[in-house]
């Protein structure tokens, strides 16, 4: 991997985002214990802070968290993480985070980023939403640049790297108390086409653009959503953008747009579907195993598509009942905002659309679909390494990681159903089964078509997608980025394709 921290001078790094690497829980002895957190933002940035110092700033969630940003009134050593690598956490008031997290960020952002809303009946934008912009979400930001601002003030040169949907307004506060800072923030969901921004209010939206636009690099997964970003610049602001050279002038400056599409650590994911816990695994599942399995690995996000998923099986066992009780659809979903009342009412319909369907098919022997709720990566690694066709059929998704992950392991010559518009087929489309998400007799087709796919078929399109992965892996993106640094510290702008 490339050495990254020729790129910035004494403490070089300083990373923003809601969650941390880390948060604090009491242990049994009445002490705190660092427990890591999830998500695959930390997993991502695991490859920078491996290599270059960093202050991770992130929001107190956890109750040990508000005591540990007591306790160190600064930054705290975070033992484990990176080389260097310590912890600040932005301390706000319950109200403050509620709002800023659970009104504006969950769901107004992401329902509007995944294009999620029902717009004959929601959103209403009223008192409630607006209050919640204003003193949460804007709160919320101003809080966390206090704090870039504050590490700033000790290490000027640092690049600071912001993360994500809930941050979008900060950059402007950090650029007007520190104008000569390097601020790269990268965006980790679609971002959808400017008339969908139209359902904000536009100070709400213009003020999203513009802090974005107070950065020096505005990143995505994708070129679709680099455009469409641009697009957003031009439409929403009037701004004089360059789609050659992707780049926006606003104020004087060059701010670029670049798509950097994440991957996954190939070698240790692989590894770690060789270790003992997978392995432990293994036995009992296989012992399981019908003649074909399907799998899926899901967040019981709406975006995720799940329902039409299941639908597009039943399909596939009416029309196709020489598979019965030769195949299991194989279901892991990790329960998702459960505070969120769509979200709750949607795990209560994926439970009643399985129980009909298995009973309508199944019998005292065979149940078509085995539906587990609950987060157990052994487990997903082993239907990763044992399926005959994964389905990703997400509504939108910046990237997906189970895509590559799954079919980087899969020892089957497995097949992968894939979402048009999932980030991921920009990279591995054109060796999956590719599918319009909305189109379940498409789905069902491409069940069919999966599973009488002739080997040496299989075999190529597996292989073909494990090269992209292995040759476009998480080092890569992160020396793309850092490249990009290097080259824009100067505020010369160059084309993309410069570097």
């Amino acid at each position: 991997m490339r050495d990254y921290s020729m790129c910035m001078d004494g403490r070089p790094l300083i990373l923003m985002s809601n969650r941390g690497p880390v948060g604090f829980v009491a242990d049994e002895d009445g002490g705190l214990r660092a427990q890591r957190s999830g998500g695959g933002l930390v997993t991502a940035l695991t490859g920078l802070i491996d290599i270059v110092p960093a202050v991770w700033i992130s929001a107190a969630i956890e109750n040990g968290d508000f005591q540990v940003a007591h306790e160190a009134d600064g930054d705290f050593p975070i033992e484990g993480a990176g080389v260097s690598t310590r912890g600040r956490f932005v301390v706000m008031d319950a109200e403050v985070y509620d709002r800023y997290y659970n009104v504006v960020s969950n769901p107004m952002l992401w329902f509007i980023q995944h294009y999620l809303w029902d717009l004959s009946n929601v959103p209403d934008i009223r008192e409630q939403e607006l209050a919640a912009w204003d003193d949460g979400y804007l709160v919320a930001n101003e809080l966390f640049a206090d704090a870039v601002v504050e590490e700033l003030g000790t290490n000027p040169d640092a690049v600071v790297m912001l993360h994500d949907y809930h941050l979008y307004t900060a950059p402007a506060s950090i650029r007007a108390r520190a104008p000569e800072a390097f601020l790269h923030f990268f965006v980790h969901i679609p971002w959808p086409q400017p008339d969908y921004w139209r359902v904000l209010p536009p100070h709400v939206r213009n003020a999203i653009v513009q802090g974005l636009l107070a950065c020096d690099i505005v990143a995505f997964h994708t070129p679709r959503y680099a455009r469409n970003f641009l697009l957003s610049c031009e439409d929403l602001l009037g701004l004089e953008v360059d789609y050659g050279a992707l780049t926006v002038t606003v104020d004087g400056r060059t701010v670029a747009v670049r798509h950097y599409p994440i991957s996954i650590d190939a070698d240790g994911f692989t590894a770690m579907a060789a270790g003992p816990e997978v392995r432990a695994e293994e036995s009992t599942f296989l012992r399981r195993r019908r003649r074909h399995l399907v799998v899926r690995v899901d967040r019981t996000d709406l975006s995720k598509n799940i329902l039409r998923g299941f639908t597009a099986f039943d399909v596939f066992l009416d029309r196709h009942p020489e598979f019965r009780e030769d195949i299991t659809f194989f279901a892991m979903l990790q329960p998702s905002r459960l505070d969120v009342p769509e979200y709750v009412e949607y795990v209560e319909r994926i439970t009643a659309l399985v129980s009909m369907i298995n009973t309508k098919h199944g019998n005292t022997d065979w149940m078509p679909i085995e539906l587990r709720f609950e987060s157990n990566l052994p487990l997903a690694i082993t239907a990763y390494k044992h399926f005959d066709v994964m389905i990703v059929n997400s509504i939108f998704d910046g990237m997906n990681l189970v895509a590559k992950e799954s079919m980087l392991v899969n020892e089957r010559d497995g097949v992968l159903i894939l979402s048009e518009n999932v980030g991921a087929y920009e990279e591995i489309g054109a060796y999956a089964l590719g599918v319009n998400p909305f189109d379940v007799e498409a789905q069902a087709e491409a069940l069919h078509q999966a599973l009488t796919m002739p080997y040496a078929e299989r075999r190529a399109r597996g292989d073909a997608i494990r090269q992209v992965i292995n040759e476009n892996d998480i080092a890569k993106w992160l020396q793309a980025q850092v490249m990009d640094i290097e080259e824009l510290r100067g505020r010369a702008v160059l084309p993309p394709d410069a570097a």
